[in-house]
């Protein structure tokens, strides 16, 4: 039996798909390149390992993410935004535009920050 999702309000419905501490900040991370996930968890030291996996198999599960398998040896994977990932791009773009003028907003306030941009 399927059960109807019932959203009050359109954010409600992003949320569930992108929702989340950790996310949002790896879809940031695969905006403009696919990434290997050592290289993910190198951009993103504060995750774990089994939670990285987890939320990249949720993204996947949504068609967010796109995972690419290559056969060699040793054994390559990549993520990538898929196609319908990618429409978040604008939403993406200014979530990270945001926090870096948050950041920006803390710093003039005196507040000791650091924003590692690469």
């Amino acid at each position: 039996m399927i059960t109807e999702k019932t959203y009050n309000i359109g954010v409600e419905a992003t949320m569930d798909v992108i929702g989340g501490k950790w996310k949002p900040i790896i879809l940031c991370n695969l905006r403009y390149a696919s990434l290997r996930p050592s290289d993910l968890k190198r951009k993103i030291p504060n995750i774990s390992q089994k939670m990285l996996t987890q939320q990249l198999r949720e993204l996947e599960r949504d068609n967010i993410v796109s995972r690419e398998v290559y056969q060699q040896v040793p054994p390559k994977v990549e993520y990538s935004l898929s196609d319908y990932g990618k429409s978040l791009t604008k939403v993406l773009d200014i979530l990270c535009d945001w926090g870096e003028a948050h950041v920006e907003h803390l710093m003039q306030n005196g507040e000791k920050v650091v924003l590692r941009c690469e």
